[in-house]
């Protein structure tokens, strides 16, 4: 983590991922759910997708309020983190979490469309660990979490 801080970057880099982060938010996340569940050739999609990040989200909280893992920038003192976070708890990432379900429902319902929201769920990713408010593991367990409720919601509420 700490050589990763070390690096150069251009600044293009720090305000794309600063951007795209937000991607990730619940603002972003719910906002495109209820969107699909207002027209009516995707109500059913929106349905999943807003289940699936609400039922990974009280997961993600869960597991936050259980391992109870500092953020990097609160264990490693010299780390400054690149953007403001929602609470002290690292583990695992809500909004790699989010982002994720959202895209895997969409994916699995939509595949077209789905292509480009994993490219964002992906670069969420990266930008939560880049911007240095969680460790990588912390990363990857959100991910897995979002695209493994998205699949299971999606087969069972189809």
């Amino acid at each position: 983590m700490m050589a990763m801080a070390d690096r150069e970057v251009p600044s293009w880099l720090d305000r794309a991922l600063r951007l795209i982060t937000h991607a990730g938010g619940a603002t972003a996340t719910v906002a495109f759910c209820l969107v699909l569940l207002v027209i009516p050739a995707t109500r059913h999609l929106g349905v999943v997708a807003g289940s699936a990040n609400l039922v990974s989200h009280l997961l993600v909280q869960a597991l936050k309020r259980t391992v109870v893992r500092r953020r990097p920038t609160i264990t490693l003192p010299d780390l400054v983190a690149l953007t403001p976070f929602p609470d002290h708890f690292s583990f695992p990432s809500g909004h790699a979490c989010a982002s994720m379900a959202v895209a895997v429902a969409v994916l699995l319902d939509v595949p077209l469309a789905g292509i480009p929201l994993m490219a964002i769920a992906l670069g969420v990713g990266a930008s939560r660990f880049y911007l240095r408010v969680h460790y990588l593991t912390d990363v990857v367990v959100g991910q897995v979490l979002g695209a493994t409720t998205a699949v299971l919601l999606t087969q069972s509420l189809s």
